[in-house]
C-alpha cells in the first residue's frame, strides 16, 4: 500500500487541506481526540504543525508584503546587544592574574574574583597562572639514552669536559611584562639557562663540579639567569637551579672510574693515617699531662713536707732550749715507739742495778695483732729509777 495514496490516508489519518488544492492560509483542524493517540484514534498531524509555524512567522514578519515590523527589528537589536554586553563578564581563578589589553594594547591587571570588561573586539583578556611553578628539565636525564648533548656537554676551566643535566624551577612575577617583553617565554628561559650555566661551569673546576662545589654551581647559574631575565624585563623569577647528575662523556667513562676509585682509595688513606695520627697524639699527650700533673703533686707533697719538718725542728729546737733533759727523753721515747711499733718486743726500764720486783705483763701483749685485744687488767709500775738511754731488758716469765 503506498503511503501517498490519498484515498488511503494510512495510520497517521488523512492529509491536511491545502495539499489537495484548498487555501493554504487557512490552518487544518486537528482532531478532537487528543491527537488519535493509541489504537483510538490517528497519530499527530506534522504538516498541520509546520503548517502553523510557517503561518505564525509569516504574520510576525509582516507577510503579505506588509515587510518587517520596526518592533521585531528592535527586539532582535536589543538581544543581540545584551548578549553582547554580557559576554564581557568573566571570573579569574586564584591562581590567576588577568591582562586586559584595549585593541591590543595593555591596559590593566586584574585579580581574582568575578571581573568586567569591554565586549570584544574592545577589550580582550588573557589569564596568566601567576602561582604556579613551571619546571624546565635540560641536558636530558643523565643517562646515556636520554642526553642531548647539544645541552649536557660543558667545558670547565681547567679544559676538562663534563656531562649534565639539571632542572630549572621558575614562576611568572609580572604577568604582563610576561606576555608583552618576549615572544615565546619558555624558549627564553630555556636559552638562558644553558647559557648561565655553561658560563659557570666555564669558570669552575671539573672537581669542583664533582664535589662539594655543585651546590655554589647551582646559586651562581641561578643568580646569573635573574640577572638576565631582569635586564630584559622578561618578568620571571627563577626558584631553584639543581644538577641532577654530572658525569663524564660516555667515551672516558671507564677511565674515569678508575681514576675516581684512585682517589677515594687515597682519601681512605689519608683519613686511615689522620685518625692514627690524631690517637697517638691525643694519648701522648694525656700521658705528658699525667706525668706532668704526677710531679707537679709530687712537688707540692715535697714542699710541704719539708715545710713541716722544718716547722717541727724549729718548734723542738725552741723546747730543747728550754728543757734539755726532757726533750732528749720525749724525743728517744718517740723515736724507739716508731721503730718498734711493729715489733714483738717489750722494753721494760730498769734502775742501773737492773729490776728489783718482778713485772706482770698482760697475756693479750703476746697475742697476733689481727686479733681483736680483750680488756686486761693495769700492769705493776716499775719499781725502780728508769734505766739509762738505749739500755734493753728483756721481759720476766
Amino acid at each position: 500500500m503506498p503511503w501517498n495514496d490519498n484515498a488511503n490516508p494510512g495510520p497517521w489519518g488523512s492529509p491536511p487541506p491545502g495539499d489537495d488544492g484548498e487555501r493554504k492560509d487557512v490552518p487544518a483542524r486537528r482532531p478532537q481526540n487528543g491527537g488519535g493517540r493509541g489504537p483510538r484514534g490517528p497519530g499527530p498531524d506534522l504538516n498541520a504543525g509546520f503548517e502553523e509555524l510557517r503561518r505564525r512567522l509569516r504574520d510576525l514578519f509582516g507577510g503579505g508584503g506588509r515587510g518587517v515590523r520596526p518592533g521585531v527589528i528592535v527586539a532582535i537589536a536589543a538581544a543581540a546587544v545584551a548578549l553582547w554586553a554580557l559576554s564581557g563578564f568573566y571570573v579569574v581563578q586564584p591562581q590567576e592574574e588577568a591582562v586586559v589589553t584595549t585593541f591590543g594594547a595593555y591596559t590593566r591587571s586584574e585579580s581574582p574574583g568575578l571581573r568586567y570588561h569591554l565586549p570584544t573586539p574592545i577589550e580582550r583578556v588573557e589569564k596568566v597562572p601567576v602561582l604556579s611553578l613551571n619546571r624546565l628539565d635540560l641536558g636530558g636525564g643523565g643517562t646515556a639514552d636520554t642526553d642531548i648533548p647539544q645541552e649536557s656537554l660543558m667545558l670547565t676551566s681547567d679544559l676538562d669536559i663534563v656531562d649534565l643535566s639539571w632542572t630549572v624551577t621558575w614562576r611568572i612575577a609580572d604577568a604582563s611584562r610576561y606576555l608583552f617583553s618576549t615572544k615565546n617565554p619558555e624558549d627564553a628561559v630555556k636559552a638562558v639557562a644553558e647559557s648561565a650555566m655553561r658560563e659557570v661551569v666555564g669558570k669552575t673546576e671539573l672537581d669542583s663540579i664533582f664535589g662539594s662545589g655543585r651546590g655554589k654551581v647551582q646559586l651562581q647559574t641561578a643568580d646569573l639567569m635573574q640577572r638576565t631575565l631582569d635586564g630584559w624585563g622578561a618578568g620571571i623569577t627563577i626558584v631553584e637551579v639543581q644538577i641532577k647528575s654530572v658525569n663524564p662523556p660516555n667515551e672516558v667513562l671507564a677511565a674515569f672510574r678508575d681514576v675516581t676509585s684512585a682517589q677515594q682509595d687515597k682519601d681512605s688513606a689519608v683519613n686511615e693515617a689522620d685518625a692514627y695520627r690524631n690517637r697517638v697524639i691525643n694519648e701522648a699527650k694525656g700521658t705528658a699531662s699525667q706525668i706532668t700533673q704526677s710531679a707537679e703533686a709530687y712537688r707540692e707533697q715535697a714542699v710541704r713536707t719539708a715545710l713541716g719538718d722544718a716547722a717541727r725542728f724549729n718548734s723542738i729546737d725552741a723546747e730543747y732550749r728550754k728543757s734539755p733533759q726532757a726533750t732528749r727523753e720525749r724525743l728517744y721515747l718517740e723515736t724507739m715507739e716508731r721503730v718498734l711499733a711493729n715489733s714483738r718486743k717489750v722494753v721494760i726500764p730498769g734502775g742501773k742495778n737492773g729490776t728489783t720486783a718482778p713485772i706482770v705483763l698482760p697475756p693479750d701483749l703476746f697475742r697476733p695483732r689481727s686479733e681483736p685485744a680483750a680488756p686486761s687488767a693495769p700492769s705493776a709500775p716499775p719499781a725502780s729509777a728508769p734505766a739509762p738511754e738505749g739500755q734493753q731488758q728483756a721481759p720476766q716469765p
